[in-house]
């Protein structure tokens, strides 16, 4: 079986999935294997439950009268029909990666182009060898643009990704202290999120740049075409405004108030707006976008329950996201505790950047400081230090957080999020 015979069967499937409990009639189930567990072996009951055909990589299931198919690799296959089915695509697609903000900015983006097109773009976190074919084939005729995000932890995995979404149009949002164990420090995070622009100089694409971020500039430096932001001598210049805890963005005197916290966001705003410009959505219809966007992944998520003020930002954390969230959550008024749990992935810089954080937060004098996770554990030695959710859990069951603002932040395998009922 190769991608050319199987397409034309492709095309009749209502999605792609790699669960097999979420196969449903006219679906297209990849068998994805694991350690522990032969994938293969749903592929009968996945025919059973309407599946128009199966993908395995053990040729003992192989049933091409029933279209179970046998591959030699079950990824290899599906990153080829991803290529193929993007190669058939003449609509634009936005590859998006960065440090910090790149889903809040897929979000925005997404609801800004909405107003006039119909946008497909990558669900959830499906940013990654698998989830980026999978957000390709789920593109349909009927849609006029893609949104994809790209993430990455080490070197080359961009530049693979892009070879798989073949974006005409690009935009990093930061360089940052994320995962700098895989790409070797903060010049190889520079690197490795810089494949991006790599793959669109060779292409003759169009990058976004916001011109406030002097590695964005110095990346493209003499490069054309290009979309520029953040300074009044820009393709588009936009001012930030605020209003209580949370951020707006002012252009040409038509401010939109967003719902998102935190000024690190205004840049997310900003490239929002210039992809809407740029591809001729209305003013008007960029504030209704902006105005009615409402944050429920737990990224500058703000909650009041009962008497207090929460930030949910609970979803990603790393040095530089964290220190934004500790500075912008210090501006609130009255009493604050912050909940911050470990950064992972921050291989040698571990010790030192956890102890900046601690350091930082109590310069900046917040009411109460509680850690979560053996990192923070190993450089905390107050008696508000958990190793993980659960103990924490414990603890607050019997003492109540008595401020009126609560800030909690880690990185996705802490789970803090957990310990939102029992604050």
């Amino acid at each position: 079986m190769n991608v050319e015979q199987f397409y034309p069967l492709f095309l009749k499937a209502e999605k792609v999935t790699i669960d097999s409990r979420k196969v449903s009639s006219s679906d297209i189930f990849f068998a994805f294997s694991g350690d522990n567990f032969n994938a293969a072996s749903s592929a009968q009951k996945a025919i059973e439950s309407g599946a128009l055909a199966v993908i395995v990589e053990d040729k003992n299931f192989e049933n091409e009268d029933r279209n179970i198919f046998y591959v030699p690799s079950t990824l290899k296959f599906l990153q080829k029909l991803a290529v193929y089915h993007r190669d058939q695509l003449e609509i634009p697609v936005i590859g998006l990666t960065g440090s910090n903000g790149k889903t809040t900015t897929k979000e925005l983006i997404h609801a800004v182009l909405s107003q006039k097109f119909n946008v497909q773009y990558t669900y959830g976190n499906l940013n990654n060898h698998i989830g980026v074919p999978l957000t390709i084939l789920s593109i349909k005729p009927e849609h006029q643009m893609a949104v994809i995000e790209m993430g990455a932890n080490h070197q080359k995995e961009i530049e693979l990704l892009c070879t798989l979404a073949k974006p005409n149009f690009g935009y990093i949002t930061n360089f940052g202290k994320a995962h700098l164990e895989g790409f070797g420090g903060l010049e190889g995070v520079i690197k490795g999120k810089s494949e991006l622009y790599d793959y669109l100089k060779i292409n003759k694409r169009t990058i976004i740049i916001n011109e406030n971020d002097h590695i964005q500039v110095e990346k493209t430096i003499d490069y054309d075409p290009k979309i520029t932001f953040g300074k009044i001598t820009s393709d588009y210049f936009f001012q930030i405004f605020s209003d209580e805890h949370f951020v707006g963005v002012d252009y040409q005197d038509v401010k939109a108030l967003s719902q998102l916290t935190g000024d690190y966001n205004f840049t997310n705003l900003c490239a929002a707006v210039s992809f809407g410009l740029h591809f001729g959505v209305s003013v008007d219809q960029i504030k209704d976008a902006i105005e009615n966007y409402t944050p429920t992944n737990m990224r500058s998520q703000l909650v009041k329950i009962d008497d207090k003020t929460m930030v949910l930002d609970t979803y990603n954390a790393n040095p530089s996201s964290m220190i934004a969230s500790l500075y912008n959550f210090i501006t609130f008024e009255g009493t604050k505790t912050v909940i911050i749990g470990d950064m992972l992935e921050l291989g040698e810089e571990s010790r030192i950047e956890h102890m900046n954080i601690l350091k930082t937060a109590h310069d900046l004098g917040f009411n109460e400081i509680i850690t979560v996770g053996k990192h923070f554990k190993a450089v905390n030695d107050s008696s508000q230090s958990f190793e993980d959710t659960s103990e924490l859990i414990q603890y607050l069951k019997a003492n109540k957080i008595q401020s009126e603002n609560v800030l909690l932040k880690a990185s996705r395998g802490i789970s803090l999020e957990k310990v939102i009922d029992f604050i």
